[in-house]
């Protein structure tokens, strides 16, 4: 039985509507929304107004299944939208979903743009440096923002490196008040911005513009660190062994500076990480990488391992950067590992190392051996000078 009907309603109010859309408000019991939607609707709504509550809660929805139930959201509720949030916990079949076009739909019609080669995000409540790993040259991005200060925090990140990039905020848009200027980072001095908003980008970078590669193994320098850092090459290397798959979700052990929990991250928005660290500082450190890096959503456990382990969620991939020979880790590691997960270890040391090798010979995998020379200058002239191999054991988890 299909008791809830969510509806997407643009800025021009019930003018914008379809008849569908307008007979289920209509004859609705309970409409739930946002005080600006719910006023938006008020002349078809015949039940009981409902405004979501602060915070923002949709349990109210599900109490009241079996009634007639309308549901308004900004354009389309699928994307990055409350309808998302609630088929996520109810059977499709009991919904009928009506959306209006998106925000991104009408920006993408008011500048030209073809949708399909367009980055779109939602920065509504979440940080703005989710822009970072989408900021390369000629990039086109559509990113919605909480309020009307948006705007101008965007044009502040960008200014470092990107301050060419062009800003148009598009603001109200569908509805009377609807309004497009435009910008550049470096230049922004908009005011007055509506709180509705969405900002479109067209990426400029300056020569020296810290861009985040898609390939895996970022510059060193891009992490601030102590010297605990699985270093560039050895890094690409570890990511690749580790395999990233859609929706994984990685434990990073003795994270130091937590660029391979950070890098697998990047990878792909889907993926989540958990870095444990012992050391404050370091754990810290991580946050403010991860954050500088564009993954804000990583989970930094302060704490020693195992103990720290206990309660995670199970992973799907292991990495062991450190501690290896601490008792209990690589077991307890090895035991959380789901069924199919993958589990990569890197050693420095002969003692780290014996064990990696006993673990080999007991449970198979591959191991290898990774040296790196880098050029350096000596002299007047130009000599290789090696940094210390890294003995890598890779090894899946029986299904």
């Amino acid at each position: 039985m299909r008791w809830l009907s969510i509806l997407g309603i643009g800025e021009e109010g019930v003018a914008g509507l379809p008849p569908l859309s307008r007979g289920l408000i209509e004859s609705a019991e309970i409409v739930f929304g946002g005080r600006r939607h719910l006023e938006l609707a008020a002349s078809l709504i015949r039940g009981e107004p409902r405004p979501w509550p602060s915070p923002f809660d949709v349990t109210g929805v599900f109490a009241e299944r079996g009634r007639r139930v309308v549901v308004l959201a900004s354009g389309d509720p699928m994307l990055h939208g409350v309808g998302a949030t609630l088929l996520r916990r109810m059977p499709p079949e009991e919904a009928l979903v009506v959306p209006a076009p998106s925000a991104f739909s009408l920006a993408a019609a008011r500048l030209g743009w073809a949708l399909e080669g367009v980055v779109t995000l939602s920065l509504h409540g979440r940080p703005i440096e989710l822009l970072r790993p989408h900021l390369h040259p000629g990039a086109r991005i559509l990113a919605l923002t909480s309020d009307a200060d948006g705007p101008a925090a965007v044009a502040a990140l960008l200014r470092e490196g990107f301050a060419g990039t062009r800003i148009t905020v598009l603001e109200a848009l569908g509805g009377p008040g609807e309004r497009i200027r435009g910008t550049t980072a470096g230049e922004f001095a908009l005011s007055g911005t509506a709180a509705l908003n969405l900002v479109a980008l067209e990426v400029v970078a300056v020569p020296d513009a810290r861009i985040l590669a898609w390939a895996p193994g970022l510059p060193d320098a891009y992490f601030e660190q102590d010297g605990q850092l699985t270093k560039r090459e050895i890094r690409a290397v570890t990511l690749s062994a580790l395999a990233p798959r859609r929706g994984a979700l990685l434990w990073d052990i003795g994270a130091g500076a937590g660029s391979v929990c950070i890098e697998w991250m990047l990878a792909d928005p889907s993926l989540r990480a958990i870095a444990v660290e012992t050391r404050p500082d370091r754990a810290a450190r991580i946050r403010r990488n991860a954050l500088a890096l564009g993954v804000p959503g990583l989970a930094v456990v302060e704490g020693q391992a195992p103990a720290a382990l206990v309660g995670l969620d199970a992973p799907d991939a292991v990495f062991l950067g450190g501690g290896a020979a601490d008792p209990g880790v690589l077991d307890t590691a090895l035991s959380a590992l789901k069924p199919g997960g993958r589990f990569v270890a890197n050693a420095v040391t002969l003692e780290t190392e014996a064990i990696l090798l006993a673990r080999r010979a007991a449970l198979g995998g591959e191991m290898l051996r990774l040296a790196v020379s880098r050029a350096v200058a000596v002299g007047g002239m130009t000599g290789w000078r090696a940094a210390m191999p890294v003995t890598q054991w890779i090894w899946d988890k029986p299904a």
